[in-house]
């Protein structure tokens, strides 16, 4: 086991190792829950949860997995993380909860859960896996409320259900922007965040 550089292990994932961004991972989720600013946020959060805390537990009792069960008890770690979560968010958050729909659920299946499991926590100590979990699904969540606060923003002019752009302004003919509330443009969108980082990042560029 090597040296953890804890600089890198928090801010990897979230600017030159982001998910979503870098690795493509999560994309589907990134269509599906980016309509509304307010449950992007919560999806994030879940993410972010279910992420740190799976790699957390995987990590306390990676010695002791049979290596050909690995990957189930991974999924069963993982499904009671997203349980857990979904309850939480039945109880205090019922409108969003219900709002998001099986996308809490599908959590299960999302790349970056499972990615991070295999690639960090089964061969590193509980904290520095309970930070990377976190750190990669905080990278997955800026790309989600990024993309969400356009697509609100100009889809239906507000920010969190709040009106933003004033009245006077529709009164003087504008209109929203429908087109950016459909799937497509949050895949335009996403595609514009790569252009925009890899043309900053110059070493993420294909040679």
């Amino acid at each position: 086991m090597k040296d953890i550089n804890w600089k890198e292990t928090l801010l990897n994932p979230i600017f030159k190792g982001n998910p979503i961004t870098v690795l493509v991972l999560g994309i589907c989720s990134s269509l599906a829950v980016t309509v509304q600013l307010k449950g992007a946020c919560v999806m994030a959060l879940s993410v972010i949860i279910v992420t740190g805390l799976s790699s957390f537990v995987v990590s306390l009792i990676r010695k002791s997995i049979p290596n050909r069960i690995r990957i189930i008890v991974q999924l069963v770690v993982v499904a009671l993380m997203v349980i857990l979560v979904d309850q939480v968010l039945k109880a205090y958050a019922y409108s969003v909860s219900k709002t998001l729909s099986v996308y809490v659920g599908l959590i299960i299946t999302n790349c970056i859960v499972m990615g991070r499991i295999e690639a960090y926590a089964l061969g590193n100590k509980p904290i520095p896996s309970l930070l990377d979990g976190l750190a990669n699904g905080a990278g997955y969540g800026m790309i989600l409320i990024i993309v969400a606060f356009f697509r609100e923003l100009l889809g239906s002019g507000t920010l969190f259900g709040f009106r933003i752009i004033p009245e006077a302004f529709y009164t003087a003919g504008y209109m929203n922007n429908g087109l950016v509330i459909l799937p497509p443009m949050a895949l335009i969108l996403l595609g514009c965040i790569v252009w925009i980082q890899r043309g900053v990042q110059k070493d993420l560029q294909e040679k």
